[in-house]
């Protein structure tokens, strides 16, 4: 079995010799255990470190993309490397590489597809109050749109299948981690979470710039892996809402028009009819994206296989 641990990169000259110093070098139940940096166009020392420190694969992205389109890139080419388990974490030392084996036990024993390893967020010292909070609340959101029971849904430390990295797609370039969650969940991975703790801040964080922009960004890549993923229940309710609202005036014009007998309020007619017409476009648009869906969920499926196929 073969262990591929990915860093995506962007600037990381200082902290990567610590980062590849604390990875584990052999792991009960792994034959082999390789690493690979992703530089997202980093302008410092990034590469030649990762060169000098002995690094298996280094992936040159050229320019900066941002990190889920790194991690996409990352998980793309540790498939291509062989990997049948994909450990990733981040290239500013913030995960202890201690819990990796933790991390990756439950893939081994076959319990789970992906395993995210839970920071223990209260005790973060330098995380304050309102990020701790923000943690927690967007961490609740994600469990309710995804299905899942994921206790820190924006954790970094995670670590994939070969068959479960196969199938995700990441359409954002933000980040790929509530993203990732709400995919793995409406595929029916197994997911788990294992207890992990963290080192001291080295660097401030590049996603984390401003809170407006934090809940602005995180939202947005919520919802729109909520319409990408879940596309009938995004278009249901707004349906249900907007037909009852136009059985209303509907309803309005058919009571005035029986009971005196006047169509003088055909304004509420046509407001209704409106109304109605908007809800059964968006239940269509329920339907087709929801087929959709499951065209992509067989897809990737077969592609997993095929993947699976040509290991054996």
């Amino acid at each position: 079995m073969k262990l591929i641990i990915q860093i995506p990169c962007y600037n990381e000259q200082e902290t990567l010799p610590a980062v590849i110093a604390d990875l584990p070098r052999q792991i009960d139940g792994v034959d082999e255990i390789e690493y690979m940096i992703i530089d997202d166009g980093s302008n410092d020392k990034t590469v030649d470190v990762a060169k000098e420190l002995g690094v298996n694969h280094i992936v040159e992205l050229g320019s900066n993309h941002g990190l889920a389109t790194a991690f996409k890139r990352g998980i793309q080419s540790c498939l291509g490397a062989g990997a049948d388990i994909i450990v990733n974490t981040d290239g500013d030392n913030q995960y202890k590489a201690e819990y990796i084996k933790d991390l990756i036990r439950p893939i081994i024993d076959n319990t789970a597809d992906v395993v995210i390893g839970a920071r223990p967020i209260e005790n973060i010292e330098h995380f304050s109050l309102i990020k701790k909070k923000l943690q927690r609340l967007g961490s609740g959101f994600v469990r309710r749109f995804s299905g899942t029971n994921v206790s820190d849904t924006t954790s970094g430390f995670r670590a994939y299948s070969a068959r479960a990295a196969s199938q995700l797609q990441v359409f954002n370039r933000y980040t790929y981690t509530l993203e990732t969650i709400i995919q793995a969940g409406a595929m029916d991975m197994r997911i788990a979470s294992v207890p992990i703790d963290v080192n001291d801040k080295t660097r401030e964080s590049r996603l984390f710039k401003s809170i407006p922009g934090y809940i602005w960004r995180s939202g947005c890549v919520i919802i729109r892996s909520y319409v990408i993923y879940k596309p009938f229940m995004t278009f249901l309710y707004p349906s249900i809402i907007t037909g009852l609202l136009g059985l209303i005036p509907c309803l309005r014009f058919l009571y005035f028009y029986f009971t005196q007998g006047t169509s003088g309020h055909i304004q509420s007619l046509l407001f209704g009819v409106v109304l109605l017409m908007i809800s059964f476009n968006l239940f269509s648009l329920g339907i087709i994206g929801h087929i959709i869906g499951s065209n992509r969920k067989l897809i990737n499926q077969l592609t997993s296989q095929t993947l699976i196929d040509k290991r054996k």
